[in-house]
């Protein structure tokens, strides 16, 4: 026989607020086991402490809402633990987010980094494999990832490999505005410069063209690069050689836009004029 609780008595005993316990029913998270037709009050099944917990155990661990829904409706453990473990992951992904973030604060605080040597360089266009999409700056990590795992499967699909490091090109207004056209793209043409046909996808052949650029190299992790391109555009803005065009980073150790890549090695590379 069921044993039914007021929705105070539910609260003490699962130190949920009874705002919450509503808030949940509204969305349909925690329904109560019965409500009043008269007065609308609700009333809960001792049966349903343990969700009650887990709910709260979820949302403590910021969990949204309907992600809970799912992990409450899943059919078997195995599903269940399986939404739970990619939340998880991606509480991990957040920790180091922030602790990179600390880290990059605390190298602040101590002081400027010397600045990096700049090397004045003209680099020749190349025929690549190019993916190109408008994207946002909170986006663009994500995206990085995806278009360069449709990179590297179109190379390994038409059979070549790399002929250079990867890159990226970033018009001003990605920085500006916040949203533009990337480009990331792997060197690739062919020897012979007949280019193999590439299967459907994102991933399309294009010319990068030359430019003239200040190039500083960037070590450590990603979310540190901008110190890099502020000592760089103060290098190009004291010789007054800077020109419009979008900046250029390549990737020589790893690529910087993955979450697992924490550490990597990127030339950034702007644009300027008279290179001798």
């Amino acid at each position: 026989m069921a044993t039914l609780l007021t929705i105070g008595d539910f609260s003490r005993m699962t130190h949920l607020s009874v705002k919450a316990l509503r808030h949940y029913h509204d969305l349909g998270v925690l329904a109560p086991a019965a409500i009043d037709p008269y007065t609308g009050y609700r009333s809960y099944d001792t049966s349903q402490i343990p969700a009650a917990q887990v709910i709260r155990r979820l949302r403590d661990l910021n969990m949204p809402l309907d992600q809970i829904r799912v992990v409450l409706a899943a059919p078997d453990i195995g599903s269940r633990n399986s939404e739970i473990a990619a939340h998880l992951e991606r509480m991990e992904r957040q920790l180091q987010q922030t602790q990179a973030s600390v880290a990059g604060l605390r190298a602040l605080l101590a002081g400027p980094a010397a600045r990096q040597a700049v090397e004045l360089r003209r680099i020749p266009a190349v025929t690549a494999l190019a993916v190109r999409d408008v994207v946002a700056v909170a986006a663009a990590a994500e995206w990085g990832a995806v278009a360069y795992e449709a990179l590297t499967g179109a190379l390994a699909a038409v059979g070549l490999t790399p002929a250079g490091p990867a890159g990226a090109l970033f018009p001003s207004a990605f920085f500006e505005v916040e949203r533009s056209e990337l480009t990331l793209f792997v060197p690739a043409g062919s020897a012979g410069g007949s280019l193999p046909a590439l299967p459907a996808g994102p991933v399309r052949w294009e010319q990068i063209p030359a430019v003239e650029a200040a190039v500083m190299v960037h070590e450590g992790a990603a979310d540190d690069i901008d110190r890099t391109y502020g000592a760089l555009g103060t290098a190009v803005a004291e010789r007054a050689i800077g020109v419009e065009g979008a900046i250029r980073e390549y990737y020589l150790v790893g690529f910087a836009h993955t979450d697992e890549e924490r550490e990597h090695r990127t030339e950034v590379c702007w644009p300027v004029f008279t290179v001798q």
